[in-house]
């Protein structure tokens, strides 16, 4: 894991905000969801201080727990975490048919960590778009650190609004980032604008099932702690992810819910029932010693005030999940590749 102790998660807590404002960008964060009362119309039109705030106030807490590759996999069973989650990053990068030389964009790249995989494994030059500023500091940071700075590297944008020419790249993929857009056939336009004809984009995306009832009580609260503890506007359906990318003018090579044969249940590493040395920091004893521990961090002033709220709602975040896991209204590996056609 890339943050290997208490000081190193204490320095990034807050990210790019000054530390004596994280208190009151949490209670700006919070009053966004549904969870506390906020309207979906009122995530969606400020979308981009919701998610800044958002991956600025919990992003030390991701790299301190999960390592460099905030996502869930395909699980097999006798397979690490880490071993799952470097196979769904090549899953991909065979889907995509990615070769030596291929210039790639990753949408919404987080840290980078499946940037540098799939670059390593791949040999292609990949860009990461991220609006993010301490993402992309704390990226860059790991790009050196590899050696990968000279063929990888990070551009700061919206991906609505993004700054590339018309018909730029070779691929593009985006893994669990798509799902922070708050008009997904606007992301996925600018998407194929810059992908060059006869190409292809491939993508995990967050969405509900259909299991989930909307007039269920349970299934509106598990959405809303989702919502709340991971800064999306809305979860969308799978069918609505799937219309919404032929909208936007793409052709269906394949699509399918990687979750429902996956042999071991995706939800795995934060099920409070299971107990893993290898993800020890997700597991609920880690967890309560994470809570703790940012708790003491604050009361001494290692970590801004308003830290241990920020462990508390990724806390509501992981409890939602593994719910919507079990009674599978959720997933987060909705998977499709899709092609811009030669000729428009």
């Amino acid at each position: 894991m890339s943050k290997s102790g208490a000081l190193d998660l204490a320095s990034g807590l807050g990210g790019k905000i000054d530390k004596e404002q994280v208190k009151s960008a949490v209670d700006e964060y919070e009053k966004y969801h549904g969870y506390y009362g906020g309207k979906e119309e009122s995530r969606k039109s400020n979308y981009t201080d919701m998610v800044n705030k958002y991956y600025d106030l919990a992003t030390s807490f991701y790299e301190y727990g999960w390592g460099e590759s905030f996502h869930f996999a395909h699980r097999w069973s006798g397979e690490s975490l880490r071993e799952s989650i470097k196979r769904h990053e090549h899953f991909l990068a065979l889907q995509l048919e990615l070769k030596p030389g291929m210039k790639v964009l990753d949408v919404g790249c987080g840290i980078g960590g499946p940037l540098r995989e799939i670059a390593r494994f791949s040999s292609t030059s990949v860009t990461g778009l991220n609006n993010n500023d301490y993402q992309i500091t704390r990226g860059k940071e790991l790009n050196r650190s590899v050696g990968l700075s000279g063929t990888c590297d990070f551009v700061k944008a919206d991906f609505m609004k993004m700054p590339f020419s018309d018909n730029t790249f070779d691929a593009v993929y985006a893994i669990e980032a798509t799902c922070h857009a708050p008009d997904p056939v606007g992301c996925y336009k600018e998407i194929y604008r810059v992908l060059k004809p006869g190409q292809c984009f491939a993508v995990y995306e967050w969405c509900i099932t259909d299991h989930y009832d909307p007039n269920n009580a349970t299934h509106k609260r598990i959405k809303d702690e989702i919502e709340l503890g991971n800064g999306l506007p809305d979860i969308r359906s799978t069918r609505q992810c799937l219309q919404a990318v032929k909208d936007a003018g793409f052709e269906v090579i394949w699509d399918k819910d990687l979750a429902e044969d996956s042999p071991l249940p995706w939800y795995l590493p934060l099920d409070p029932s299971r107990f893993s040395l290898s993800s020890f920091r997700l597991t609920t004893m880690g967890r309560i010693i994470t809570r703790n521990m940012v708790k003491a961090l604050e009361y001494v002033g290692l970590a801004p005030e308003g830290s241990q709220r920020v462990s508390s709602f990724l806390e509501k975040a992981a409890e939602g999940l593994v719910e919507g896991g079990k009674k599978e209204i959720f997933t987060p590996m909705y998977f499709f590749v899709v092609r811009k056609p030669l000729s428009e």
